[in-house]
């Protein structure tokens, strides 16, 4: 069955660096459109990142644009979501999802699968 494991989230503060994996099993990564997603409890999950199976088209979300980076490892089954100059405003539990199509893009509702989310807090 599909799994998706987020990991590498923590505490860190403003203008520092973050880096979390996703690692998936029982699909092939490569096979995959995948998506980072994050929420807080007064919101909705909203999108920040996706890209394509061949990870040659990438999408990020306006808030995120330039500081983000959303890549992957097909050897190790793996996506990264790197972000960078994280603001306070960044602070949610980030989600990454993966769907048996090319590309998927920023709809929630696209995604079949869903890791279990990891926590990421910026202090100020």
């Amino acid at each position: 069955q599909v799994q998706l494991v987020e990991s590498g989230g923590g505490l860190v503060r403003a203008g520092e660096s973050l880096r979390l994996p996703c690692t998936a099993s029982g699909l092939t990564l490569s096979r995959y459109a995948m998506g980072w997603f994050r929420q807080t409890p007064n919101k909705e999950r909203e999108f920040v990142a996706a890209m394509s199976w061949t990870g040659g088209d990438t999408y990020y979300a306006d808030s995120v644009k330039g500081r983000f980076t959303i890549s992957r490892d097909n050897a190790k089954n793996t996506v990264y979501l790197q972000m960078n100059s994280l603001k306070p405003e960044d602070t949610a539990v980030y989600y990454c999802a993966a769907d048996d199509e090319y590309y998927s893009g920023s709809y929630v509702r696209s995604y079949d699968y869903w890791g279990q989310g990891t926590q990421v807090t910026v202090s100020s």
